[in-house]
């Protein structure tokens, strides 16, 4: 077989656990942003116009949630007899105890499709994961890793200081190559940390997974093969081999795997595109119900927001994100806040610094979160509503509330 393809492998993750209530009942990947898209829309956008075709979903929880938005990859032009979009769900009965079941991180996934990888003899392996968002042509950092002739190559980004210990943090020489990889140091000496976007010789993968069990396996549990993530061992190695490379991502790009960082990005968007959707070349795609046109009534009060299709409102909202079909009711007021699809926000009702996920209720005089909050530094200052939940009270700042919740 001819080795001269792209094989794109996207790791939606396990149990979403840093999301709390929103990942109770869904995969991460099928959380929406900025009201009228989903976090698996960014890879999977991304990957089209970057010409790959061939793209591995890899899920290891509530995959039901996911199976629709991407319907068979249609919104992409993925939906194709040769490659194209293929779903790969956790199996037993197919290998040893280590390679059965669920993942025990996103090195242990790898490894336990490593005999896959194998069979489809692709020329490199893109691996991304799919909870951030950003526009990016990955062909850009395939020709950086054929050029180096590289084993892997990091796609790397600059976050400030104090979010760099939340990441991989890399450091490289004048002609590009890693000399320093720390996985969420407790104190980061760089500002460049590690997108999760890698670029694998499949060969040197495959060889390198293995080598890594070997050693590993005696040490580790029935049903685990002992790799982790790609920060523990998996990069590591690569790196001490001496032929990892780093390739800049320019412009925008946010993690977006706690509550707190979901909301500051949507702060991010609310005002500035952050050069994410305006390119008429590279639009991101996605696959959303057809709704009315959104209303805005007399006597609302909008400013530095986005209002989704479907929505109506006839309160106040401020710097927030408005979901499809969301009602806003006079004498409600909402503000730094995200609410999810067909959520209503009941008359001088208050929501403050929360996200409200989609077919909540609040009623009216409820109060969600408080206005002095700014959650968007801080983890517990999030108020977050589960789905299909109603609230009657006065919810303060870092409550939890778990879906169905009255």
């Amino acid at each position: 077989m001819s080795r001269n393809r792209i094989l794109a492998i996207i790791q939606a993750g396990g149990a979403g656990g840093r999301m709390d209530v929103l990942t109770r009942e869904r995969a991460k990947p099928a959380l929406p942003f900025a009201g009228v898209y989903q976090l698996i829309d960014f890879p999977l956008s991304n990957l089209a116009h970057s010409g790959i075709s061939e793209v591995w979903l890899s899920l290891q929880f509530q995959g039901a949630s996911i199976e629709e938005p991407v319907a068979n990859g249609r919104p992409w032009n993925l939906d194709r007899n040769q490659g194209g979009l293929r779903l790969l769900m956790p199996e037993q009965g197919t290998g040893s105890a280590d390679e059965d079941g669920f993942a025990k991180g996103n090195a242990d996934e790898l490894f336990r499709i490593r005999d896959q990888i194998r069979s489809a003899d692709p020329e490199v392996v893109v691996v991304l994961s799919a909870d951030h968002v950003y526009r990016f042509d990955y062909t850009d950092a395939v020709e950086t890793h054929r050029r180096h002739d590289a084993e892997c190559t990091v796609v790397t980004t600059q976050v400030p200081i104090e979010e760099a210990g939340d990441h991989a943090t890399v450091e490289a020489d004048d002609t590009g190559v890693v000399t320093g990889f720390a996985y969420k140091p407790d104190e980061p000496s760089t500002t460049t940390v590690a997108t999760e976007i890698f670029v694998y010789d499949p060969q040197v993968l495959v060889e390198v997974l293995e080598q890594l069990h070997r050693e590993r396996s005696a040490d580790s549990a029935e049903g685990d093969s002992g790799l982790g993530d790609f920060g523990d061992l998996l990069v590591p190695r690569l790196v001490e081999r001496g032929h990892t490379v780093v390739h800049a991502l320019p412009g925008y790009w946010r993690d977006l795997g706690q509550p707190h960082l979901y909301l500051a990005a949507h702060q991010d968007v609310l005002t500035d595109d952050q050069g994410l959707f305006d390119d008429p070349r590279w639009p991101i795609l996605t696959r959303q119900p057809q709704r009315v046109p959104a209303r805005i009534l007399d006597g609302a009060d909008v400013c530095d927001s986005i209002v989704s299709p479907g929505a109506r409102v006839a309160g106040v909202v401020r710097r927030s994100v408005v979901g499809p079909g969301v009602i806003v009711e006079a004498g409600a007021v909402v503000r730094n806040s995200v609410l999810f699809a067909d959520t209503v926000v009941g008359r001088g009702a208050v929501v403050d610094w929360a996200i409200v996920d989609e077919g909540c209720v609040v009623e009216a005089g409820a109060v969600v979160g408080r206005p002095d909050a700014d959650a968007t530094g801080d983890p517990d200052q999030v108020t977050i509503v589960g789905t299909e939940s109603r609230v009657d009270v006065e919810l303060v700042a870092g409550a939890r509330l778990e879906p169905g919740t009255t």
